[in-house]
C-alpha cells in the first residue's frame, strides 16, 4: 500500500462525514431518526434563483470553461449588495472574488498567506475547518479562548500578554458559529485595531448575517479594514444555496491577488448556470429576507422547547441557524449526552465539544428541520 502524505496524520475525518454515516446506517435500519445537528438549509431558493438558472443553460458558452475570477456581473452584484445591506464600498473589478463556497476559501487564504511553521489563531470554539486546513498547510493552531461570560468574544488584552511574533493569521466569525454571538461594531473596530499592532491578517468568517439578525455588520465597515483585514461569505445560508457552492470573498486588491493565484490553479471557474442563479439570488428584496426569518423564528421557539425538554439553558438573543444551549449541571460529557439522545430517541444532535474543548457542557441544535419534525421530537420527551 502507498503511504499517505505526512499531512494526513496530523487530522482526522471531519466529525459530521464520520456521524452522518452512523446516522444513515439507524435509518437504513429503520429507525425514525430526525436529524438536527447539521446546518443545511432545507428550504428551497427563490422561484426567480432557479428560473434564472434554467434560463441560463441555453446561453451561448454556458458549458465553457469561465473566468476564474467569475463573471463581471457577479463581481458587480456583490458590491451592490455590500454597499446596500453593509454600506461597505469594493471595488468589483479586484476586490471581489466569487469562490465554490467559502470552505473553498479557507484554504486558499491558508495556502496563500501561510508558510510551514506560521502561527494561526483560532477561536475555541470555533468552526473545526480553520484547525484542519491549518494543519494541512503545514502551519500551527493557536487557539484562543472564547467564553459565554465574555458574549463569545476574544478577551484581546489577554492576547495581546502572550507572545504573538509567530501569528501570521487571525480566524473569527461574527455572527459566530456555533454560538451565534454577535459583535458590534466597537468589537470589530477593537479587531482591526488590534490586528494592525500585532501585523495579523484577519479573517472574518461571516455566512450568517442575514438569519435572524436585525442589524448585519461587515468588518470591512471599520475605516482601514481593508489594509489588514478579508471577509468571506456565503449564498449557502442567506439563500438556501448550500449545495450550490457559491461564497465569496472581499479585501484589497493585493490580498484578493494572492488568492487568486492559488484558485487559479485548483479549479477551472464557477459553472455559468450556478452564477446566473446567484446574481438573481443577491438581487432578492426584503419580501425574502422577511419570509426566511419567519420561518426561522418560529423553528427556534420550537427548538427552545426542546431546550427546554432536556433542561438545557440558552440566549435567546442569538442570531444565526442554531441553538447552542448549555447542558445542565451533572450532565454527561457533551458526546456522551449526544450518544444518549441518538441511541434512545433517535434524534441527532451535534455535541459542542466538536467545536473546540470550550464547547464541552454546550450542545447545538439545527434549525434546518422543519415544525413537524422539531413538534415530533419534543414529543419523544
Amino acid at each position: 500500500m502507498i503511504q499517505t502524505a505526512d499531512r494526513l496524520r496530523s487530522i482526522e475525518e471531519y466529525y459530521f462525514s464520520k456521524k452522518l454515516r452512523e446516522v444513515r446506517a439507524m435509518a437504513a435500519a429503520g429507525k425514525p431518526i430526525i436529524n438536527i445537528g447539521i446546518g443545511s438549509p432545507d428550504l428551497p431558493p427563490s422561484e426567480a434563483v432557479i428560473n434564472s438558472f434554467r434560463e441560463s443553460v441555453g446561453h451561448a458558452g454556458a458549458h465553457q470553461y469561465q473566468s476564474y475570477q467569475g463573471l463581471p456581473e457577479l463581481r458587480e452584484t456583490i458590491a451592490k449588495f455590500y454597499k446596500e445591506k453593509f454600506d461597505v464600498d469594493v471595488d468589483p473589478s479586484n476586490e471581489v472574488l466569487p469562490l465554490m463556497g467559502s470552505k473553498e476559501g479557507i484554504m486558499h487564504i491558508s495556502m496563500a498567506f501561510l508558510n510551514e511553521g506560521d502561527e494561526v489563531l483560532i477561536p475555541n470554539p470555533g468552526y473545526p475547518t480553520y484547525t484542519s486546513v491549518t494543519k494541512l498547510v503545514g502551519a500551527v493552531p493557536k487557539q484562543y479562548d472564547l467564553a459565554a461570560d465574555n458574549g463569545w468574544f476574544p478577551d484581546l488584552e489577554s492576547l495581546r500578554q502572550q507572545d504573538l511574533s509567530g501569528v501570521k493569521l487571525m480566524w473569527v466569525s461574527y455572527p459566530h458559529m456555533p454560538t451565534g454571538a454577535k459583535a458590534s461594531s466597537s468589537q470589530f473596530q477593537a479587531l482591526v485595531a488590534f490586528a494592525k499592532e500585532q501585523n495579523i491578517l484577519l479573517i472574518n468568517d461571516n455566512p450568517y448575517s442575514f438569519v435572524l439578525s436585525n442589524n448585519p455588520l461587515s468588518i470591512l465597515s471599520v475605516k482601514g479594514a481593508k489594509d489588514i483585514a478579508i471577509e468571506l461569505n456565503s449564498l449557502s445560508k442567506t439563500f438556501n444555496m448550500a449545495g450550490w457552492r457559491v461564497g465569496m470573498v472581499l479585501g484589497s486588491e493585493e490580498n484578493l491577488t494572492a488568492i487568486l493565484k492559488v484558485k487559479s490553479n485548483m479549479d477551472s471557474g464557477m459553472f455559468y448556470g450556478i452564477q446566473k442563479g446567484a446574481i438573481e439570488a443577491l438581487k432578492s428584496g426584503k419580501d425574502w429576507f422577511d419570509q426566511l426569518d419567519s420561518t426561522y423564528k418560529a423553528r427556534r421557539k420550537l427548538m427552545f422547547q426542546l431546550a427546554d425538554k432536556l433542561q438545557c439553558t440558552y440566549d435567546s438573543n442569538t442570531v444565526g441557524m442554531f441553538v447552542w444551549a448549555k447542558l445542565p449541571k451533572g450532565s454527561l460529557h457533551s458526546e456522551d449526552f449526544i450518544d444518549r439522545i441518538l441511541q434512545d430517541k433517535n434524534i441527532f444532535v451535534a455535541p459542542g465539544t466538536i467545536f473546540g474543548s470550550n464547547g464541552e457542557g454546550y450542545i447545538r441544535f439545527s434549525l434546518c428541520v422543519t415544525e413537524a419534525k422539531i413538534k415530533e421530537a419534543i414529543d419523544r420527551f
